[in-house]
Order: structure tokens, then sequence, then C-alpha cells
């Protein structure tokens, strides 16, 4: 999903090779950020083929920014710094992809126009009647641009007027119908939620982005695991631990290569270069992560049972794996029980849900 979910990245050209320019934008909608998806080989997959690519990644980002909605939205307090406000939508065009997929993003019904694709559960967005469908025309009088670099103008656009309003005025085509909405602004953790293209079962963040692999996406078993996962990152990020083991740059690394739609593998071998976390702050970020997870609305029942389960399937020896830089499963397990009856005797006496 072409972000404006939170933190956009915004193709800026696009070259015959994999490799695609990205320029960060802190902004708009909510906590989530786009997967780039590379100009394909020449040969390049057949128009079948695209379509079926651009379905698969959307459908596999919408899960990733449903389940990520709740942990955002309700754990601003816990994110610190790293709450800011946020309309609470997505969208993009046939532009937000590769030159090669724009007429298989047309044909699923993408335009010139930004239209919005996904909506951040319980954000003034949602609350405002955004639909995935509407056709973003104006924002305060001012016409959204249009086009091939639509995003990266909209951005210039909205970025200010988030940064000083509590609300904005929106111009809509919704349901084939001209229509304004007023948006509240959504307080939320302002941290960036990507898709990995790789089998690998892995998670990083950077500092402000968490990113899932497919293989993770696949080895969970519901949502409430991969809500487990999602939010022991966003507790990584909110705590600073890429900053204080200055694996920023690495992890970043990692991350843009992931986006892409043919990451480059020959740059994963063993860990990618990260090093393994020191229990003291996987713990922390275990028990930051028990607090999001509580607050969102998640059963945490299950949750040392689901990283006692990676770890076997996945142990440390497997270095492109989750475990491999997260070693200490038996230091984090006693820290995740504990927690999570503390967590119990708090809601019993109905005390604030804060660590």
């Amino acid at each position: 999903m072409s972000g404006l979910l939170q933190v956009l990245r915004f193709p800026l050209q696009r070259t015959p090779t994999f490799k695609t320019v990205l320029f960060p934008v802190a902004l708009l909608l909510a906590g989530c950020s786009t997967v780039s998806l590379d100009t394909p080989s020449r040969v390049g997959p057949s128009e079948s083929s695209q379509l079926q690519t651009l379905r698969t990644i959307t459908s596999q980002q919408d899960r990733l920014y449903r389940v990520a909605a709740p942990l955002l939205v309700s754990n601003a307090p816990l994110c610190k710094g790293n709450a800011r406000n946020l309309i609470g939508f997505s969208a993009k065009n046939k532009y937000s992809f590769s030159e090669d997929y724009v007429d298989a993003a047309q044909s699923m019904g993408f335009d010139e126009r930004l239209q919005v694709m996904g909506v951040l559960n319980n954000s003034g967005a949602a609350r405002a009647g955004i639909k995935r469908g509407d056709i973003l025309m104006t924002v305060e009088g001012t016409a959204i641009p249009q086009g091939p670099n639509a995003e990266r103008q909209a951005a210039a656009i909205l970025g200010p007027l988030v940064s000083k309003r509590s609300s904005v005025k929106l111009g809509l085509i919704h349901g084939g119908t001209n229509t304004s909405a007023t948006v509240q602004l959504t307080l939320a953790c302002g941290f960036g939620i990507e898709l990995g293209n790789i089998d690998n079962v892995n998670a990083y963040a950077d500092g402000r982005r968490v990113l899932l692999t497919r293989g993770m996406l696949n080895f969970v078993r519901n949502d409430t695991e991969l809500a487990y996962v999602l939010a022991k990152e966003l507790a990584h990020n909110a705590l600073g631990h890429p900053t204080q083991q200055n694996m920023n740059a690495t992890a970043g690394g990692i991350i843009d290569n992931l986006i892409r739609i043919t990451p480059d593998t020959s740059t994963l071998g063993g860990s990618g270069g990260m090093r393994a976390t020191p229990q003291e702050l996987d713990a922390a970020a275990d028990t930051l992560a028990l607090y999001m997870l509580v607050r969102a609305g998640y059963n945490i029942d299950g949750v040392a049972t689901f990283w006692q389960r990676l770890a076997t399937q996945y142990p440390a020896t497997v270095l492109n794996a989750y475990t491999a830089i997260h070693p200490a499963t038996s230091y984090r397990l006693a820290a995740i029980e504990k927690t999570r009856a503390d967590i119990k005797g708090k809601q019993a006496a109905k005390r604030s849900l804060l660590p």
C-alpha cells in the first residue's frame, strides 16, 4: 500500500534496474508505509502475473495494516516522542507502482487520482466515513495533485497541515458523488509498517519502521500471533533499541532491500549484519509489547507459547530467522510471564495499564 498511513516512501524515479530511489516523508495518514514494487527485468511477468503479484501484496499489506491499527492508535502514550497526528488512511494511484506495473494497476481500478486504500480503525478518518475507493480531490480547498508524482506532491501539501491543525477538510468522490468530510486528526504511534517480500521468518525494526517478512506472515497462525510480532518490533522502536545497538543503518538497509518486489538475497547471508539483541533489551521490549497488546485489545495469554514455538521451529542456528537475532528465549519467556501476571493484577484492580 502506498502509504499515506504514516511515513510515506515515494518513488522519485524509476530505472530499468531493480533499484528504486525513495524519498521518505513524515506525514499523513497513519502507521504504515509503502512497499516498493521495483521495475522488473525486461522480460518481466505477464500482465496476469503482474495482477496476481499486486493483488497478493495488497492483501498481505491490508492484513498487516488491519492488525497494526489498534496497536498504533491505542499506544500513543507508550510511543512517547514517536507519537504524532495522522489523518488515518492510505492512498495511491496507478503510478504508485513501478513503470512496468502501471497497466496492471490500472486494470485493478487505479487511475491518475489518489484513491483511498485502507482506513485506520478508530481513526478520525474512519469516524468521518472515509471508505476504501474514495477519490481524494481537495484538502482545505486546495486540489490534490494527480499523476506520476501525486503522492510526493500531496505530502508537501498535507504535511504542514497535519502538524498545525486538529482537523482537516477533504473534498472526495464517494460512491460516485462529490462530497466533503472533516477529519479529526488521530494521535498515534508514528512508525511505518512494512511488508518484506521474502520467505525467511523474520522481523526488523530500524527506529522508525517495522518490517515483517512474508515468511513471518505465513508462520503466524492467526492475527493475534501477528500482533505479537508487530508489538514486539514496535516496542523496540519505542524504546530506542536500534539506536542503542547502532543498528539503525543496518536494519534500515535490510528493510529498504526487502520491500522490493525482488529483494537482493545475496545480502542476506547469515544474519545480514544484524547483531544479536542483548537479553535485557529483548526482555524490555517484550514487557512493553505486552502492555501495547492488552491496551489494543489483544489477548496476551498465548504470547509465551508463540515465542517458544518460533524458537523451537527456527532456533538460533537458523541464521536468517528471528531467533538468531533474538536468542535469549528462556530469559525472555521468564520476563513475559512476570509481566503477564503484573498486567492481570492491574486489570483485576482496575489500575492503569502502564508499565
